[in-house]
């Protein structure tokens, strides 16, 4: 395990986009196996990883009458599966195809007595393979997966501090498999206008997503030549959104995927990186919160 001086370390998105387009669909693999043995949980929150000491886990899925839980381990590198009755399967995580990782896990939950049956396609990914006969995807490179991951829990933590400013609702940090991206959102409390789709998600998926008002923030690794981001959006958009003033001076409003965005290497540039995040975190929801008329008094704390 490296040890990191800065909390932030640099995540050069062409250094590592074969390791993280192969990780994405690990993870897809994992969160798939939980969605289908989880009932359905408001906007899909029991779909989700969440952010450990150690890597990322899809935390205890109820199984007959046992629970068991499947952990990314990117200290050990390796995939662990451990049940409530005491039994444990784990093999280690290197450069092998999104092929042979699907059928490594399933393996290891059939040796456990878990028979689970999922929609192999990724989602939300150009030219999906099955899983199952993904040759192509096969990059796994420890130094980048722990960079990627020591990114996630700082700021995990920041958004933690973050969400402990509201008393609504508002969702645990969440890790999205099928966009591949760390998320916290706060709801004013309202239902929304039904959500127009988005492309390569079912309509049911953001329909349900979004069917109450929000304002989301989320940190993105990058990807196609794009540098890595923290962002922040509303839905539904309140009119003035995009022209609102916003901190720090390096976010802006990204026409392209119509949200506000804070480099990483911006952030890595501050001398308080969490107080320059939560500068962006705040000034970005109150331009939902003031324009979109959300009772403040009554969700801040």
């Amino acid at each position: 395990m490296a040890n990191y001086t800065e909390a932030f370390p640099s995540l050069p998105s062409t250094s590592w986009q074969e390791t993280s387009s192969t990780l994405q669909l690990w993870t897809q693999v994992i969160g798939k196996i939980r969605m289908e043995l989880t009932p359905l949980i408001n906007h899909w929150w029991n779909v989700t990883l969440y952010v450990t000491s150690r890597g990322l886990t899809t935390s205890a899925i109820p199984y007959e009458t046992r629970f068991f839980q499947i952990d990314f381990d990117f200290i050990a590198h390796e995939l662990c599966i451990s049940t409530s009755d005491g039994q444990r399967r784990a093999f280690a995580l290197k450069a092998f195809s999104v092929a042979e990782f699907y059928q490594k896990t399933m393996d290891a939950l059939a040796s456990l007595g878990i028979k689970v049956k999922i929609w192999t396609m990724p989602q939300e990914v150009s030219n999906p393979i099955p899983f199952e006969q993904d040759t192509k995807h096969a990059s796994y490179e420890p130094e980048y997966v722990e960079r990627f991951w020591q990114i996630l829990v700082q700021t995990n933590r920041v958004f933690t501090q973050f969400r402990s400013r509201f008393m609504g609702k508002v969702s645990p940090t969440h890790f999205f498999w099928g966009s591949f991206d760390l998320a916290l959102t706060r709801f004013s409390g309202r239902t929304a206008p039904k959500h127009p789709g988005a492309p390569g998600v079912s309509d049911s998926i953001t329909h349900e997503a979004y069917s109450h008002e929000v304002s989301s923030c989320g940190f993105w690794p990058g990807g196609g030549g794009v540098e890595p981001f923290f962002y922040s959006y509303a839905y539904p958009e309140p009119e003035g959104f995009k022209d609102y003033s916003i901190q720090p001076e390096a976010a802006y409003f990204h026409k392209d995927i119509q949200e506000f965005v804070l480099p990483l290497e911006a952030l890595r540039l501050s001398d308080t990186p969490d107080e320059t995040l939560l500068s962006f975190l705040q000034s970005t929801y109150e331009a939902a919160a003031v324009l979109g008329k959300w009772d403040r008094e009554a969700l801040e704390r």
